[in-house]
């Protein structure tokens, strides 16, 4: 579909031969588009680009996880920023609209928008314009912003945190046990994501979404997993330490409601960074919202730095 205003042209990619076009507009994702392409992680016709001429104006570009028929994340929305500004983001919400109206299905909720900016982004005048263009052609088309996380990372330089000896590990049984413990600590959760799905679905079905659209599809081990229990056998918490494709992460960890406020997130955290740490990885990776202090700390503790932020953006 190519749709053509005054001057400017709007459409999708034709294959991997234009990722030199798409990638005149730079951010950190462009050294994965490639591979990402490769794996169907992305498709030609979820990627777009308005151009005048042979100048690219906009970009806007879909991500899923292999085997997925549907978009999941808008994750790379760029926009020319030489152009003057009432231009430059015009061009970004044309393109958005027509690339939302041919990429998803009808009726369908948008899929959410991520985008990963410096830890200091508000104090830099230069880069605070450029992430608040992006924001505002979101914006236009119907988004709001919905949550800041912290993107965090170790290092094999910083020590593994040493165990406290208060908890004893074993894998997790099966599925079923770990969604139990999923929905459970859904209880009085401080994660935007979480407290986003039970507004439209009960814990269970929560846990279950996020364990079969996530947690399930990760390759790596499963013995990787991790259930904390106190000496006598009775589970606090958990931690998913996996390979999400891209790097070594921390996917999911938590503590069970009747638990919290005795430090057991410092032992999880450490089992987990362990369990990684083994494999010889060259970082791991974690996440957490900007305003879950507890676990933001907790993180610190461990030896992870926070080198990134990411902006996520939703529509009703």
């Amino acid at each position: 579909m190519t749709v053509k205003t005054n001057d400017l042209t709007i459409r999708p990619i034709t294959g991997r031969e234009e990722l030199d076009l798409f990638s005149q507009l730079p951010y950190i994702l462009n050294e994965e588009l490639a591979d990402d392409l490769a794996t169907a992680r992305r498709r030609p016709e979820w990627m777009w680009v308005a151009l005048r001429g042979d100048r690219l104006l906009a970009r806007a570009a879909w991500w899923c996880r292999p085997g997925r028929e549907a978009p999941l994340i808008l994750d790379v929305l760029d926009i020319d920023d030489s152009a003057s500004a009432p231009d430059r983001v015009g061009t970004g919400v044309r393109l958005l609209h027509t690339a939302m109206a041919a990429t998803l299905p009808n009726g369908s909720r948008p899929p959410e928008y991520s985008r990963f900016v410096p830890p200091d982004w508000r104090e830099n005048a230069v880069t605070r314009q450029v992430i608040e263009d992006r924001m505002t052609v979101l914006e236009q088309t119907g988004a709001r912003l919905f949550v800041e996380r912290l993107r965090l990372e170790w290092r094999p330089e910083s020590p593994v945190p040493a165990p406290s000896g208060r908890l004893a590990f074993r894998p997790v049984h099966d599925a079923k046990e770990l969604v139990a413990l999923m929905a459970c600590v859904l209880d009085g959760t401080l994660d935007a994501h979480g407290r986003d799905d039970l507004t439209r679905m009960s814990a269970q079905e929560a846990a279950v979404k996020h364990f079969e659209d996530e947690l399930a599809r990760y390759t790596s081990p499963r013995d990787w997993w991790r259930i904390a229990m106190l000496p006598h056998g009775e589970p606090v918490g958990f931690v998913i330490p996996a390979h999400n494709g891209y790097n070594p992460i921390i996917a999911y960890i938590a503590v069970l409601p009747a638990h919290r406020g005795n430090g057991y997130i410092d032992d999880l955290l450490a089992e987990g960074t362990r369990v990684l740490a083994e494999q010889d990885v060259p970082r791991i990776r974690a996440s957490t919202d900007l305003g879950n202090v507890p676990m933001a700390n907790a993180f610190r503790r461990a030896g992870y730095a926070n080198f990134e932020r990411e902006i996520n953006m939703t529509w009703n």
